[in-house]
Formats: structure tokens, C-alpha cells, sequence
């Protein structure tokens, strides 16, 4: 099944799951702490609100600071977007434009895609069509649909999971910005 189909066959755990992992995979990007999403996590599992841990999140990394570039961006609007109510219609919104953001994110910062943002390529690439992908945008591809397939086979038991293949994402990530600061090449995975 495509990304795409995933997320339009997504519960409402799921689509929350999905957009929070993508935002969570881009943190390094924001400057954030790895904890900082931690309750929103939470909430997902214990199915409590989450409005309070999003304003928390939002005052921990400032309000609105204008991004250098591009990637931060698109980090800053996954999470300024993010509904205080997770409703289906709101969270599938959300996921869907937080899905796009980060592929777009990780095409903009893959040393073998030339720092180009190729929106119509990645956006086919969600559909499971177009050109090969460029390493860090394919493995990205897989943990957004890793995510999704973990909590609709799991449920809530696949939060952990999500999580945990969430934290892999961003320590990549954060290893290509940390290589891209130093003025590096980096690996695509």
C-alpha cells in the first residue's frame, strides 16, 4: 500500500502517530530536545489530550522565530500546525502535510539529491510511482510508511515501536545536519 493510501485509511492514533513522528524525525532542525515531544508521545499511548504538551513544545522552541532556511521551515510549520483537538479531519490534514513536509526536508538535505527541492518527485514518491528517490528521502519514505503500518496492525501496542523507529530518523538526521554545519558530504542512510 502507498504512503498516500495509509494515510487515508488512518485512524485518528494513527494519523497523530505519523504527523508527531515526522515532527519528531526533524527536531534536530529546530534545535530541540530529543525529550521534548516525549508527552505528546504519551498521550497517544493513555489517549489523554495533547494541547498542553504542544503549547509546552511551541514555548520551548519559540514562538514563530523567522527559520534560516527552508528545512527549518518546514520543521517550525509541522509544529505551529499541529491541532490542539486530535480529530480524524484535522489529524488527517496534518499528517498529510507533515508527511510532505519532511520528505521535502530530508530531499533538501541529501548531499546525493544536490540540495534541490524536487516537490513533485517526492510527492510521487508518496504515491509509490516516479523517479528512484534519492537515499535519505527513500529511507524517510519507509519510516513514514513503518509508522503507519505499525499502528494499524498494533494499535496502541505499536506506539513503541513508532517511537522507536522515529529516534533512528532522527539521529540520522541529525547526523547530515551536524555533517552538512561542518561543510561535509554525508551519507544518504
Amino acid at each position: 500500500m502507498s504512503l498516500v493510501e495509509l494515510i487515508e485509511q488512518a485512524d485518528e492514533r494513527g494519523l497523530a502517530a505519523g504527523g508527531l513522528a515526522c515532527l519528531d524525525r526533524c527536531l534536530p532542525l529546530l534545535d530541540g530536545d530529543d525529550e521534548l515531544l516525549r508527552p505528546l508521545w504519551a498521550s497517544l499511548a493513555d489517549g489523554s489530550g495533547w494541547d498542553a504538551g504542544l503549547e509546552k513544545a511551541r514555548a520551548a522552541l519559540g514562538s514563530a522565530q523567522p527559520a534560516e532556511d527552508e528545512a527549518a521551515r518546514l520543521a517550525r510549520r509541522m509544529l505551529d500546525e499541529a491541532p490542539a483537538e486530535r480529530t480524524a479531519d484535522a489529524l488527517r490534514q496534518w499528517a498529510d502535510a507533515c508527511s510532505l513536509a519532511s520528505l521535502r526536508i530530508h530531499r533538501l538535505l541529501d548531499p546525493a539529491a544536490d540540495g534541490t527541492d524536487d516537490a513533485s518527485g517526492v510527492a510521487a514518491g508518496r504515491t509509490g510511482g516516479g523517479a528512484e528517490q534519492s537515499p535519505l528521502v527513500a529511507a524517510e519514505l519507509r519510516r513514514q510508511i513503518t509508522v503507519l503500518e505499525l499502528l494499524a496492525e498494533h494499535g496502541a501496542q505499536g506506539l513503541r515501536r513508532a517511537l522507536d523507529v522515529s529516534v533512528e530518523g532522527r539521529r540520522v538526521l541529525r547526523a547530515v545536519v551536524s555533517r552538512r554545519a561542518r561543510g561535509t558530504g554525508a551519507p544518504g542512510e
